[in-house]
């Protein structure tokens, strides 16, 4: 088990009380592996302390507008690359069946392809593999710590360190391909509703609005990382 990727799960779920307090133990955790560069792991503290000292309020409403609020940042990692398609839903599917063949409690109601929840798979796998399928998602994650970075944001420490662990690194062409997509301000309202108002998405037969989607996402952002379980076998990840 590979208690940093646990640790970085806990940095991108909604902040809360229980967040704050863990700050010391998610501190030990990347500290025990040293897993990063001396530059990554200073990057890092940086968000750990944010988090630890700042005022919880003005934490979840900076949660709020970045990963909820503003499509381009979405922590659900199929977003970016499926979108609003069919082929979202079937990816949903596999991924869920992966979890649960590697012995991953999986809240019903959760989406599979939360990062949090993601990262949490890979905590439970032998490293190699964890980086191997890692890799899988860097484009997503290289391109998530752009837009972070062009924020000012500390989340970006998360993803650079994040694509630091991964087996492969991405394509300049798969990133740009992502990067090219529109990222309003979170404060820019017209351009937020225009970035979420697409195609219905479709599952199967029946249609589901986008809306009701953007409220399940918010509702599963806000919950903290779920517990993680025993690993059976080596995983075959759905393709991201």
């Amino acid at each position: 088990m590979t208690q940093t990727f646990k640790a970085l799960s806990a940095l991108l779920t909604y902040p809360t009380l229980e967040l704050q307090l863990g700050v010391p133990e998610i501190r030990a955790a990347l500290d025990g592996e040293a897993l990063f560069p001396a530059k990554l792991r200073r990057h890092l503290d940086r968000l750990l302390e944010e988090i630890a000292i700042g005022d919880l309020y003005d934490l979840q409403e900076r949660y709020v507008l970045l990963f909820d609020r503003t499509r381009s940042l979405s922590l659900y990692l199929f977003e970016h690359v499926h979108g609003e398609s069919r082929d979202r839903g079937q990816a949903m599917i596999d991924l869920k069946s992966t979890y649960e063949r590697n012995k991953l409690e999986v809240d019903p109601t959760e989406l599979p392809d939360f990062l949090p929840l993601f990262l949490e798979f890979l905590c439970i796998l032998p490293r190699a593999d964890a980086y191997h399928f890692l890799g899988q998602t860097a484009h997503i994650l290289t391109a998530l710590g752009e837009r972070l970075r062009k924020r000012h944001s500390a989340y970006e420490s998360v993803f650079r360190s994040l694509v630091a662990l991964a087996a492969s690194k991405p394509k300049p062409a798969d990133v740009a391909a992502l990067l090219s997509e529109p990222d309003p301000d979170a404060t820019d309202l017209a351009a937020l509703d225009a970035a979420w108002e697409d195609a219905p998405v479709k599952f199967g037969p029946d249609e589901h609005s986008c809306r009701d989607g953007l409220i399940a996402k918010v509702r599963a952002g806000r919950r903290p990382a779920p517990g993680v379980g025993t690993p059976a076998r080596r995983a075959v990840l759905p393709r991201l």
